[in-house]
């Protein structure tokens, strides 16, 4: 069964929040591309929608729109699985397909339209709570 960690991002502030989705909850990610919007409610989010903007596989190789197969060397010069910082270079890199399949261990998820409840709530109070700590010390 296909098992996900889902980074999803905040373009608004910067941040980040990482969830695992396991089993049933991950069935519906088997079905998209890069690129591809996805609906809050499919990891309880209500009113949230994102943007799938790629992710990696169990090996770490990263996902790469226009790539058909599950994983394939392909001859670049930059993008995705390589930046290049000299004029002309090209190298032979291995990505993955813009599919997601159950190879695939990370999602990346871009926030496109905001619900009521804010995801980063939680985190904040988490950080409250070590710094209370430290000053009691």
């Amino acid at each position: 069964m296909a098992e996900f960690k889902i980074v999803i991002s905040d373009p608004k502030t910067g941040k980040s929040k990482q969830i695992e989705v396991k089993d049933n909850q991950s069935k519906p990610f088997l079905e998209f591309k890069i690129g591809d919007k996805i609906k809050g409610e499919l990891i309880d989010l209500q009113g949230y929608e994102f943007e799938l903007r790629g992710g990696s596989d169990h090996c770490g190789f990263p996902m790469r729109k226009g790539i058909s197969f599950l994983r394939k060397k392909i001859l670049t010069k930059g993008g995705v699985g390589f930046k290049n910082f000299v004029v002309g270079l090209r190298k032979r890199k291995t990505v993955c397909g813009e599919r997601v399949a159950d190879n695939i261990k990370q999602l990346n998820l871009k926030i496109i339209k905001y619900g009521k409840q804010s995801l980063f709530e939680e985190s904040k109070a988490e950080e409250a709570k070590p710094e209370e700590k430290k000053e009691d010390e």
